[in-house]
């Protein structure tokens, strides 16, 4: 009982320290914990005996007897008996893990058992039927270190079309997917898309980026609010549990925002959440301002639980093709001429919006960086 009860004070909190001194708790904690190891995480990396909370904050840390001593009439006082506090942990880039639509390669480890759970599915679907995967799993799991290709995928399923979700930025297909969609090897690879190719000039099943676009998958099914709120409260505790307080979002749709909102006000919100809106498929500047202003977000929207940190507009490969300004390294460089892949105009327009991703791009974000200082001024926290 008593460590639910740590567990509860840790996960409710972020550790926002406003001093040592408990001369700094003008007001009357809620709820003191004593004979504790109290990790400050301050400049020196001091330890403390206790901690006075109130309102969701650190009134002050000290000594049992300083601590104590702030205590009044409604205080709620917890022995730790040795027991360590640290300060909420915060997941800067939230994806979570584990199950969703699609087969589950979540727990896999090998390529042998990949292709296990993808036959499982196929021996379970009509002739014809689309099997796709979640996007829940990388090829730095698998014991072979590889991602699995269209003839490994042939071998489990030769009659229905496979598709592979890797991620946010590439599909691997089977040849019966690739027939589906009429991708061959004559196919024109879209500006800022790649569809790889086996050493003999087959296609390999992978397309990358824009080149996903040749491939439809049907929707996926869409949860009501209750639903989708009782999801992120499994969600959020499972993070509470293991010390989360905090998280960024990186990159989700408005109704998403909206629906954290509601989860706040009701009171359902035990995660602090930084929330970056996703905007794609815009092509033009007038696109762009019309998507933003169709959100109806304020500029600096939000408080301490729920607040709208910026925008996320993906303009290259990713983990897959950064966009350089040098070759990659073989065996990646295709012979000197790859550098990546740029999914978005250079243009100040944009640049001008919020803009990431490293090396050729820096040059990207300082003209962006350039366009805003030369902007009227914003207020609040923005990330660009």
């Amino acid at each position: 009982m008593m460590l639910k009860s740590l567990l509860a004070a840790c996960v409710t909190l972020s550790f926002l320290l406003l001093g040592h001194s408990p001369r700094l708790a003008a007001q009357e904690p809620e709820t003191i914990l004593f004979n504790g190891k109290i990790v400050t995480v301050d400049a020196d990396f001091s330890y403390a005996q206790a901690i006075a909370i109130a309102g969701g904050k650190i009134l002050a840390v000290g000594s049992n007897a300083e601590i104590r001593r702030l205590a009044g009439s409604s205080t709620k006082q917890l022995d730790l008996h040795g027991k360590t506090v640290i300060p909420g942990l915060t997941d800067n880039h939230l994806h979570g893990v584990g199950g969703g639509p699609g087969v589950d390669l979540s727990r896999v480890e090998t390529l042998h058992e990949l292709l296990e759970a993808i036959q499982a599915y196929v021996l379970a679907s009509d002739p014809g039927e689309l099997i796709v995967s979640n996007s829940d799993w990388h090829e730095a799991q698998l014991k072979e270190q590889r991602l699995p290709l269209r003839r490994d995928l042939d071998t489990v399923s030769p009659e229905n079309p496979v598709v592979v979700v890797r991620g946010g930025h590439e599909y691997i297909l089977n040849s019966m997917a690739l027939r589906k969609w009429e991708i061959n090897e004559n196919t024109p690879v879209p500006s800022g898309g790649g569809i790889s190719r086996y050493d003999d000039g087959s296609l390999n099943g992978e397309v990358i980026d824009t080149a996903k676009g040749l491939v439809h998958l049907p929707p996926q099914p869409q949860k009501d609010l209750e639903a989708q709120i009782q999801d992120w409260q499994k969600a959020y505790s499972t993070l509470n549990a293991a010390g989360l307080t905090s998280v960024r979002h990186p990159g989700g749709p408005v109704e998403q925002y909206r629906m954290l909102q509601e989860m706040e006000k009701r009171g359902l919100l035990t995660m602090r959440v930084n929330f970056l809106l996703r905007l794609g498929g815009v092509k033009t500047p007038k696109e762009l301002d019309d998507r933003i202003a169709s959100w109806k977000v304020k500029p600096g929207e939000g408080d301490d639980w729920l607040r709208v940190w910026g925008i996320k507009l993906g303009v290259d490969g990713g983990f897959e093709g950064g966009w350089m300004t040098q070759p990659y390294e073989e065996p990646y460089g295709q012979g000197g001429t790859y550098k990546g892949l740029q999914t978005a105009p250079e243009d100040h327009h944009f640049s001008r919006r919020m803009l990431r991703e490293p090396d050729r791009l820096v040059h990207q974000r300082l003209i962006g960086h350039d366009l805003a200082h030369s902007a009227p001024a914003v207020r609040g926290d923005h990330e660009l």
